[in-house]
């Protein structure tokens, strides 16, 4: 194949199932595309390796992709969520020195890492497990472990394709896949959240009603502030912080994805804040602060304001 058809539009067909792949990998947007453009840099300089007698396009560009990522994650810090690396605080307590971004899972628009269209099975799999829940699960896993997952369970790819790209056995594929499943059974309790869940979560922020959060927010529920180690768990503690802050007062919540949006106060863009369910309520709250990369980012896939009647 010769350097311009790899450098054209048949490799930009595979960049979101790349970026998706790389996102899972490595628990960040940026490092995502940082890994991206280093996958396709080096495809277009090897252009004339490509036998698309020996593998499809896809398999060659995912290698590549897989050995980027590994090459990243030798030397990095496994990436986490703020409640995984601290323990839950008391409403009042003190915020704390922010983590380093390198440390923290951050969350990716479902625009930028999931493909516009597909079969719809497919693609129900592919959103469920760039759910900021999931993506921080993963970084549990050893590297090799984490590729064989997502691309068995998550692109379903067969195990002998599997075995090809990372130049192993089948056997050994079935093996680390059976490993990485047992390992991420356990961390993974978040659920996505339902619409008519979502709506009546926007509508009592927005309206600062407490007895209505109080209706919607799971009794386990946490709310964390990225890359603050501050968190907190338990409806009450959360009522108490936000009836004491005045965190909804004021507020605009604008959608960017299933359950993300950017905050707005005073009109201005705040912060990032996925939302998660646990158990049919909402269980998880993030609100990604001082993260002015992540609000261009998800900025680029806002809707308008979201609606907020039930």
């Amino acid at each position: 194949m010769s350097e311009s058809a790899v450098q054209g539009a048949e490799l930009d067909e595979h960049r979101t199932a790349l970026l998706g792949y790389c996102y899972r990998m490595l628990g960040s947007p940026f490092d995502a595309e940082d890994a991206v453009q280093e996958t396709l840099l080096r495809a277009w300089r090897n252009a004339d390796r490509f036998d698309p007698g020996r593998a499809p396009l896809r398999g060659w560009l995912f290698a590549i992709a897989t050995n980027v990522c590994l090459d990243a994650l030798r030397t990095a810090r496994r990436r986490a969520r703020t409640v995984d690396l601290g323990p839950a605080a008391e409403p009042g307590a003190a915020l704390g020195v922010p983590y380093p971004a390198s440390d923290l899972v951050f969350p990716a628009p479902d625009g930028l890492v999931v493909p516009p269209e597909g079969d719809p099975a497919e693609l129900a799999v592919q959103r469920e497990s760039v759910r900021l829940a999931f993506v921080a699960a993963l970084q549990l896993l050893p590297p090799r472990q984490r590729a064989v997952l997502i691309l068995r369970d998550v692109l379903a790819w067969s195990a002998a394709e599997v075995a090809a790209l990372l130049s192993t056995s089948v056997a050994a594929v079935n093996s680390s896949l059976q490993r990485a499943r047992a390992g991420l059974a356990a961390p993974v309790r978040a659920q996505p959240v339902d619409e008519a869940l979502l709506r009546r979560y926007v509508r009592a922020f927005t309206d600062n009603d407490i007895d209505a959060l109080v209706e919607v927010l799971h009794e386990d529920a946490t709310m964390s502030m990225p890359p603050l180690p501050f968190w907190l768990r338990g409806r009450g503690p959360l009522l108490r912080a936000m009836s004491a802050s005045g965190a909804c007062a004021g507020a605009s919540l604008v959608r960017c994805g299933r359950s993300s949006f950017i905050q707005y106060r005073g009109g201005r863009p705040f912060a990032v804040v996925v939302v998660e369910a646990l158990d049919g309520k909402v269980g998880h709250i993030q609100t990604f602060l001082e993260a002015p990369r992540l609000l261009e980012l998800f900025s680029r896939y806002a809707d308008e304001p979201a609606a907020t009647s039930a």
